[in-house]
């Protein structure tokens, strides 16, 4: 018994087929955080990951963009604050790497965020952990070491 889909096939950096898909193709394109307080949650994350997001109102929503670099790999998106957007800990887990995951933990800890699941290794892929920030939501850090 099926459910008519057809097998998924992963192939890291080849152009072998997933559906319409090419898996060399990052499929997140954009993301949106929710937030209470712009500013409280903005301040947490230029902390904890080292950044500067850009304010930008776009028709009813206020947003804090990420960084974004052109042609590199990964997506950006940005914090949003408006009518119909929630923070959520048990939502969409989104994976933030950092280049230093023990003292992004701490940045964390130190900016009023809460630590879900302390640094652990994900075999082959390198260590995770998962932090709530200051609006109640659940995110990933991930580092190589």
């Amino acid at each position: 018994m099926g459910c008519g889909l057809a097998p998924v096939s992963y192939a890291f950096g080849t152009e072998e087929r997933n559906g319409d898909m090419a898996a060399s193709i990052n499929p997140v394109g954009w993301f949106e955080i929710p937030v209470i307080d712009m500013a409280r949650a903005k301040s947490f994350y230029q902390t904890v990951l080292g950044i500067t997001l850009v304010d930008q109102q776009v028709g009813p929503l206020q947003m804090a963009l990420f960084p974004v670099t052109e042609n590199a790999m990964g997506a950006s998106g940005s914090l949003v604050k408006a009518d119909g957007y929630a923070p959520s800990g048990t939502g969409v887990l989104i994976y933030f790497t950092t280049p230093d995951l023990d003292s992004a933990i701490q940045r964390s800890r130190d900016s009023g965020g809460t630590v879900v699941q302390d640094r652990m290794a994900i075999s082959g892929y390198g260590f995770i952990a998962l932090v709530q920030d200051t609006e109640g939501n659940r995110i990933g850090l991930h580092s190589r070491e």
